[in-house]
């Protein structure tokens, strides 16, 4: 066999090997199951994505409806591959979960998810190793669950080039990851471990104002996102909104009636208040840290266009470096894996 040609065998050899499945990691919510397997270089080799939520489980849980929801999800990788080790996050290991994983607290690193995890066993015999969430404790306690290993997902990078980015960042003073959505959540981060995090219910409070307050009344779906109308709620809220959102709220109802403010600008322009109330109330709570919002580059994780307005928004702040995250779910339970010991990283 030439030189050549050994080299070759070699290599397919290698990607053969990386090709067999090597981890089940999940990603197990309040309203959704997504799994994923993994082969031994961390490539997600397949995904299913289920609404067997913790609250939503095919049978309700004391009749087995954790063990159902997860065979239903990776039975067919499992009985390939039964020996697979499989890791969870998220609402998963709450008190709610399949077991309780209790939160460690802040600063929190890697290490100290690892050390936290809990396991516990399938009926199909499997063992799940489950992570804890993060409490920052005191008079206003702050939690998250499944957030966090995102953002571990995000200091991860991309490629090369944004693994250098985001190295550097973890290593730098203060660093800044936003995850948008329902409870949206700001972490900062010293070095590698969450120093801090703040939760805002800005994706609840807005769905409420919509449906459950007299602001819908007025208001007509758009045919297409208005972002000149988001902006101008970012500017009020911004400019104008010292006396907080209760105060400045009740504006998407009276610039419409007032003639200023179309019915379908109205949903836009209430998401660009809400969302400003929410840059405005991360940049007082960073400026008591002697950290300046427009100073930060965050890395934002989530829905590509609810990132992309955040984006939007935080450069009205002076914040103009922000850059999208992807797949830092995936990314993050593959890190937690390998830091404990579940799976071995392909060299």
């Amino acid at each position: 066999m030439t030189g050549r040609t050994t080299e070759h065998a070699m290599e397919q050899g290698k990607n053969a090997a990386h090709a067999a499945p090597a981890l089940i990691a999940l990603d197990w919510g309040t309203t959704s199951l997504r799994a994923y397997l993994f082969d031994a270089a961390g490539k997600v080799l397949d995904t299913r994505v289920s609404t067997a939520g913790i609250m939503n489980l095919p049978v309700p849980a004391e009749e087995g409806g954790f063990d159902a929801a997860f065979d239903e999800a990776c039975g067919v990788w499992l009985a390939a591959s039964p020996s697979l080790p499989v890791l969870a996050a998220g609402m998963v290991g709450s008190a709610q979960g399949w077991v309780q994983a209790p939160y460690v607290e802040t600063p929190a690193g890697e290490d100290a998810l690892v050390a936290g995890i809990v396991t516990v066993r399938a009926a199909c015999g499997a063992q799940v190793a489950v992570v804890p969430g993060v409490l920052e404790p005191g008079a206003l306690p702050n939690v998250m669950r499944g957030e966090e290993t995102q953002i571990f997902g995000a200091l991860s990078g991309e490629s090369s080039q944004a693994q250098a980015q985001s190295e550097a960042q973890a290593e730098a003073p203060t660093a800044l990851i936003g995850l948008p959505g329902t409870h949206a959540k700001w972490a900062v981060m010293e070095g590698a471990r969450i120093a801090r995090f703040y939760t805002f219910m800005t994706g609840e409070v807005y769905a409420a104002l919509k449906a459950h307050t007299i602001l819908g009344r007025t208001m007509k779906l758009p045919a297409a996102p208005d972002t000149a109308a988001f902006l101008r709620g970012v500017t009020v809220a911004r400019e104008h909104g010292s006396a907080g959102l209760l105060a400045t709220a009740f504006s998407t109802r009276t610039l419409g009636l007032t003639d200023q403010l179309a019915a379908d600008e109205q949903p836009d322009y209430l998401s660009g208040l809400v969302i400003g109330h929410e840059l405005a109330g991360l940049e007082a709570v960073l400026a008591r840290r002697d950290v300046a919002l427009a100073a930060c580059t965050p890395q934002l994780i989530g829905a590509d266009a609810l990132c992309e307005r955040y984006r939007l928004a935080l450069a009205q702040f002076g914040c103009t470096g922000a850059r999208i995250v992807h797949a830092a779910t995936e990314r993050g339970l593959w890190r937690i894996a390998v830091r404990a010991g579940l799976v071995r990283a392909a060299a």
